[in-house]
């Protein structure tokens, strides 16, 4: 999730490229650890096999989330899909930067394309485990997706790219929902819903409400904008026009 800025093919591709907006609670000591684990990475690993490595853990998690319904244990399993996907995810584009060997209009299109792959696995995952269901999962995954689009949008009409919201961005929202995975292994009977399950789904309704609450408000708030900045540009033009 890392190895993306849009850009278009031309001489200013660099200067071109949006402002990546970073304000993440734990953005700091994680570039720290990045930057450390990308200096001792072996020259055969590249960030095309870091991104495969990120979707596999994603994978893992919609694996474990589901195969929960024989077992619970199995959600460690997810647990683990989250720190593997974490790796590969936040590496790929570091260890790029690192060496120096960005490919930017590749690493924008393919990392969110896996991105999307990303969240469909772990919310479907987490809909077919007997936690939440998986209406309720899939508003999550819509709630997520809206926020993805208005990011996309953003990166294209003021030249932005934020990657985060109220000082939340990905690794805290996987430490958010590795703790929730612990809190399903930690509930027992949980695999005979619909009485316990209830204070799961509130949980991710929650969520996913907040997500899109925030892109309702975000796109009234910049489209105001635009069209106070587009109203401006268009008088000048008119001014100039003989």
């Amino acid at each position: 999730m890392d190895e993306k800025a849009p850009t278009t093919h031309s001489r200013n591709d660099m200067t071109n490229r949006p402002k990546r907006i970073q304000e993440n609670l734990l953005a700091g000591p994680e570039r720290r650890l990045l930057t450390w684990l990308c200096a001792r990475m072996p020259r055969w690993m590249t960030p095309d096999i870091l991104t495969a490595t990120g979707l596999a853990g994603a994978a893992l998690t919609g694996i474990g989330y589901a195969a929960s319904n024989s077992n619970p244990f199995w959600l460690i399993l997810a647990i683990a899909g989250f720190v593997v996907q974490w790796f590969g995810d936040s590496m790929d584009g570091s260890l790029a930067r690192f060496r120096s060997i960005e490919r930017p209009s590749y690493g924008y299109f393919v990392d969110h394309s896996c991105d999307g792959l990303t969240i469909l696995f772990i919310m479907v995952g987490m809909g077919a485990s007997p936690y939440v269901t998986m209406s309720i999962a899939l508003f999550a995954l819509a709630g997520y997706l809206l926020l993805a689009i208005h990011t996309f949008l953003i990166a294209h009409v003021i030249h932005e790219f934020p990657l985060s919201h109220f000082n939340i961005g990905p690794t805290e929202l996987r430490i958010i929902l590795i703790i929730l995975s612990l809190s399903m292994l930690l509930t027992k009977n949980m695999a005979s819903p619909p009485s316990a399950r209830i204070y799961f789904d509130v949980f991710v309704v929650f969520c996913a409400g907040i997500m899109v609450f925030l892109f309702v408000t975000r796109t009234w708030s910049v489209s105001r904008k635009l069209a106070a900045s587009d109203m401006v540009y268009g008088s000048a033009a008119n001014f100039d026009r003989p």
